[in-house]
């Protein structure tokens, strides 16, 4: 599922939560998406793709977690799974390393920080859409963590804006091979125009 064309002007790289919680030894999440993360070359499919992405002259755009802090969801009324995992957890504490950028992927000039997610969504309650819109944008690549929750949610929200969305199948994670089967195998191919290994999105990203 590819034969997408990127032109540099209107393609943007949408790089999801990269925390050192989740991508660095030592994060809190890190342990429980480690199997799946190596088994798919995660990290260096990251690297691969930062790098041709930047060659090419396309846009990059980080699109950031909530970073936890000291209240968040404490009041809530609905608070869903994922949020009272965090709030237990103090998954991407601000003012903490685990909150950090993974050094590899941290923003570099040029570069687009949208506002926080508080859900799974990148485009939900953020600046994302609108960022996008200013920049000419018209096709994301989707990449970064996780593959059946904020990569799932926030590709999906990209298509329903009328997006061209591409889903990069080795260059994300889940705590589980059968979540990555469902985000890529069954999910993804409702909405994704795209699904493609980091090898097939390089040969067709443009040159630099």
């Amino acid at each position: 599922m590819g034969d997408a064309v990127y032109d540099a002007k209107s393609t943007a790289l949408l790089l999801v939560d990269p925390y050192n919680d989740f991508m660095s030894e030592g994060g809190k999440v890190w342990p429980l998406i480690r199997e799946v993360a190596e088994e798919v070359g995660l990290l260096d499919n990251l690297r691969t793709i930062a790098r041709a992405v930047r060659d090419a002259g396309i846009q990059v755009v980080i699109v950031p977690h909530r970073r936890w802090q000291a209240g968040d969801y404490a009041s809530w009324g609905h608070p869903n799974p994922n949020q009272r995992k965090v709030m237990a957890g103090h998954h991407f504490a601000r003012g903490e390393w685990g909150g950090e950028w993974h050094p590899d992927f941290a923003p570099q000039p040029g570069d687009i920080v949208a506002s926080e997610h508080w859900g799974s969504s990148g485009f939900a309650n953020t600046d994302l859409d609108f960022q996008l819109k200013q920049h000419g944008i018209s096709h994301v690549i989707v990449a970064g963590l996780l593959a059946n929750t904020c990569i799932e949610c926030t590709a999906r929200y990209a298509s329903e804006l009328g997006y061209h969305v591409t889903l990069v199948k080795d260059a994300t994670a889940a705590f589980r091979r059968e979540m990555m089967h469902a985000a890529h195998q069954l999910n993804g191919p409702t909405f994704a125009h795209s699904i493609v290994s980091t090898r097939e999105l390089v040969e067709a990203l443009p040159e630099a």
